[in-house]
């Protein structure tokens, strides 16, 4: 007979038989974690179209299924390919693609490859829709309104919203021979290609999110330093009273270049509107979750948390152009970025460029002449009032001065 020891070690056997490893090499999609997830939901979730398994389903999402279905119907008649063909290379890409997700998928085979079909098929004749500007088609409720196709494409940058970008490739491949889908995709997002990146340069990206952080990286990238993070970084209203002057560095399309002589930093020009803090939250997201030593839009991000604190901060910056506000209150840029750090991780692996930017304005504002300048603008030049009295009570104390050493001469003529 059985003792319960027994029977409890069997069955812990049995279970630990069946344990794999919920994350693999091939994982490139992931659900946010919560403790990042939770400082803005809406950040992480799509607005009008699910794409992938991970938010199929709710309830908000389901006015775009049928449209979805159209769109899927629209590019069978497109193509000469088949039902029967798309599905079968489906389910042949299936325990690939299942194992580029994070979490298990509760969605048996069948189901699985349903949701890729719909979801690959409507993508791609949206991209082909666009590529081909058929933009205002009466019976396209997706791209003959601005709002919608704006949420639309902003839904398939989310992390969470994606399918891996080998299964679209293969798809439309079967389907068509030129152009490339890559070139399509590249058209489709070309307003966060802010570099002017070639498709015929990108060897291989894992999804749309994947590729939108690849627009904002610097070509070559920069080397990075081990065993190094920013500790402390005065502000921009702390430099700024030290006599730095900031700059919007022209020449540079890369969002992530710095460049800082003399005494001007010049910083990329930054549009700030209600969709930056998603664009660099996913971003970030993807960089914590799949490449935590390659952590480039978070270096750049933790540099920008450190120089905003408060709105005098961004109405600098808005005043030399560094940043375009579009949000009009500049107490909601600054709380955006002092937000996007929050319960991210910091690896002790940064870019070099900003450990040598930060180091200089550290060295910079620890100048004893400088922070001279900054005390006495800190203390005596915070507005035109403030300024005009301190500089009156200046020439007063000269001219004081002026009288008695004239006093002390006319004592010692006499």
């Amino acid at each position: 007979m059985t003792n319960n020891g027994d029977a409890v070690e069997i069955n812990i056997e049995e279970m630990l038989k069946g344990a794999w490893a919920p994350v693999t090499t091939e994982c490139c999609i992931y659900k946010v974690p919560f403790s990042i997830r939770r400082h803005n939901e809406e950040a992480y979730t799509p607005k009008v179209v699910s794409i992938g398994p991970f938010h199929h389903g709710h309830p908000h999402l389901q006015d775009m299924e049928k449209h979805k279905l159209f769109y899927s119907m629209a590019f069978l008649k497109r193509t000469q390919t088949t039902v029967g063909s798309l599905i079968g290379n489906i389910q042949e890409m299936e325990p690939e693609f299942r194992r580029c997700y994070s979490h298990t998928l509760e969605f048996s085979n069948e189901q699985l490859v349903k949701i890729i079909f719909v979801d690959c098929a409507f993508i791609l004749e949206l991209f082909c829709r666009v590529h081909d500007q058929l933009l205002k088609e009466d019976d396209d409720m997706c791209l003959s309104k601005p709002w919608l196709s704006n949420n639309i494409m902003y839904d398939l940058l989310l992390l969470e919203n994606q399918v891996p970008f080998f299964v679209l490739e293969r798809l439309f491949n079967l389907s068509f021979s030129s152009p490339s889908f890559l070139a399509l995709t590249f058209h489709f997002f070309q307003q966060f290609n802010r570099s002017g990146l070639n498709f015929n340069n990108i060897n291989r990206i894992m999804h749309f999110t994947d590729l939108i952080r690849t627009f904002h990286l610097q070509d070559p990238l920069p080397s990075r330093i081990d065993g190094n993070i920013i500790e402390h970084l005065p502000s921009v209203t702390e430099l700024s009273e030290a006599g730095l002057k900031f700059k919007v560095l022209e020449s540079e399309s890369c969002l992530l270049k710095l460049d800082f002589s003399g005494e001007v930093l010049e910083i990329p020009q930054l549009v700030v509107d209600d969709r930056t803090e998603t664009l660099f939250r996913n971003m970030m997201a993807l960089e914590q979750c799949h490449y935590p030593f390659q952590s480039y839009i978070t270096d750049y991000v933790d540099f920008l948390d450190f120089l905003v604190n408060t709105n005098r901060d961004v109405d600098i910056l808005v005043r030399e152009r560094v940043f375009l506000n579009w949000l009009g209150n500049t107490d909601c840029v600054a709380t955006m970025i002092n937000g996007l750090m929050k319960n991210i991780t910091i690896s002790n692996n940064i870019s070099s460029q900003y450990l040598d930017v930060s180091e200089k304005l550290n060295a910079f504002h620890e100048n004893p002449w400088h922070k001279l300048k900054s005390t006495l603008r800190r203390d005596y030049c915070r507005g035109p009032w403030q300024t005009a009295a301190s500089t009156a009570a200046v020439i007063l104390l000269i001219l004081s001065f002026v009288q008695t050493v004239c006093s002390i001469l006319q004592v010692i003529h006499q």
